[in-house]
């Protein structure tokens, strides 16, 4: 059993035979990066979004500017909101207009590679506009350190919350499918979606987080990408490659991780047991997943509708999970909506 993207094979250690240089005396020197004032900050260049010419008009897209984010040294930070292996998380108040938002500090200096991936990632996902998907603002660079300016949500994530409720699970569950059917539809795909990474704000709106830039950081920091809180919501053919013969479906993965969560929250543990997602036991975790039967919840308790949805959700073979976009005509989404609430549910 062998974690998907990973290889057996490793890099040639110097000195290694190999094909020879065809001009050994040829050498490159490398560019040396220009010394950062940790008192300068300024947002990284970003490609503009484009938009379709109007109809009629011939010729290329046009690129619309989008708003460049404000000046660092604008931003106030106010306190920590959360921190884990890529980062903390802190909420910040921008100075002149009181507006807040969550400013994500990078730890550790990243490679050039891995910044202009990062940068990449942030300038597509600037363009992302949806009601169930948090705003990326844009990206800082201060002293080699990256800073992701992102939509602040003040009900902070739905990690630990336990919703019994029906109507408002269903609730919960239609926005998070419209935000992934969203970035499906632009062939975006989140590969990390957990209790943790789903926000919520006062209003009752639910929002996907810490897509794009959290998977670059877990590639390439940990390049088999072994945190047991991420491997707990992965599907079964990305952990165990044999079981689809090798092929991963990075849409179908999101749904199953979608439908564990959306479970979890129903039962107010991990699916597939208390403790094993937490525990730290990866093998035992790994076995669970890939060879037990799909958790499912009770008949005694929860309705006939809801049990359809999460089997149609967390089915062992890929290919027969519903889409994001099938999913959002199924009878359990389809349930009256609560009112909002002026909190966020305890």
């Amino acid at each position: 059993m062998r974690p998907a993207g990973t290889s057996s094979s490793l890099p040639a250690q110097p000195g290694t035979p190999g094909r020879p240089r065809r001009r050994p005396d040829l050498t490159l020197p490398m560019p040396q990066r220009p010394d950062v004032s940790s008192s300068l900050a300024v947002p990284l260049p970003l490609p503009p979004p484009t938009t379709a010419p109007p109809a009629g008009a011939t010729g290329p897209a046009q690129p619309l500017a989008a708003p460049p984010p404000p000046p660092l040294h604008e931003l106030e930070r106010v306190r920590r909101v959360g921190s884990g292996a890529g980062g903390t998380v802190w909420m910040v108040r921008h100075r002149p207009t009181a507006r807040c938002y969550a400013l994500k500090v990078l730890y550790g200096n990243h490679d050039d590679a891995v910044r202009r991936q990062i940068a990449r990632e942030i300038a597509i996902l600037r363009t992302a506009e949806h009601p169930a998907v948090v705003r990326c603002h844009g990206m800082y660079e201060r002293g080699g350190e990256l800073q992701i300016l992102l939509e602040y949500m003040d009900g902070g994530s739905l990690d630990g919350r336990r919703i019994a409720d029906e109507p408002f699970l269903a609730h919960v569950a239609r926005q998070v499918l419209s935000g992934i059917a969203y970035l499906h539809r632009r062939h975006i795909v989140h590969r990390d979606i957990k209790p943790s990474n789903l926000l919520i704000d006062s209003a009752r709106r639910v929002k996907i987080a810490d897509f794009g830039v959290g998977r670059i950081l877990n590639q390439t920091m940990d390049p088999c990408n072994s945190s047991v809180g991420t491997i707990a919501y992965m599907s079964p053919e990305r952990i165990n490659t044999d079981i689809n013969d090798g092929a991963y479906d990075g849409y179908a993965g999101d749904i199953w991780s979608f439908g564990l969560s959306i479970l979890e929250f129903y039962l107010g543990r991990f699916p597939f047991g208390e403790n094993l997602g937490r525990q730290g036991d990866w093998a035992a975790l790994m076995v669970a997943i890939c060879y037990s039967d799909p958790p499912e919840p009770s008949p005694a308790t929860a309705s006939p509708e809801f049990r359809g949805f999460i089997a149609c959700c967390l089915q062992k073979n890929p290919a027969k999970r519903l889409s994001a976009a099938q999913l959002l005509q199924h009878p359990f989404v389809a349930l009256p909506q609560p009112q909002p609430l002026a909190a966020p549910p305890s």
